[in-house]
């Protein structure tokens, strides 16, 4: 996981909505942080750097200015919260599962053939 800084030009909302919105639909993305006075993108996330300056110059001008390792605590206690987890039960087999009986629908049709005296329209 990385921790990318990018130097931004954003001169008004609409350009920064824009930048955030190309941001967010890159693919590993964890999070994003714009701060409009110092014209700072953080982005964090397993991303490649190189690959969201490309995206986003095409809506401002962007620069590299950090890329570290971010930091894992989080990771940690995510696994620890998953330690603590209630098990989940599941359900029925398919065996005793209420399945609905397969009717067919038979129709006779009689033919002009059994009924001679019928009406027969063409």
């Amino acid at each position: 996981m990385k921790k990318v800084v990018l130097r931004v030009e954003l001169n008004n909302e609409r350009i920064k909505h824009k930048a955030m919105k190309t941001v967010s639909d890159l693919h590993g993305i964890q999070s994003v942080s714009v701060d409009l006075k110092e014209k700072k993108m953080v982005i964090s996330g397993n991303i490649d750097p190189v690959c969201a300056v490309l995206k986003l110059r095409k809506c401002c001008h962007t620069e590299i200015v950090l890329v570290e390792a971010a930091k894992e605590e989080k990771k940690e206690k995510e696994k620890e919260a998953e330690k603590v987890a209630v098990k989940v039960y599941e359900p029925y087999p398919l065996s005793y599962q209420m399945i609905p009986p397969q009717y067919s629908h038979g129709y006779y049709v009689k033919g002009y053939e059994e009924n001679p005296c019928g009406c027969v329209i063409c």
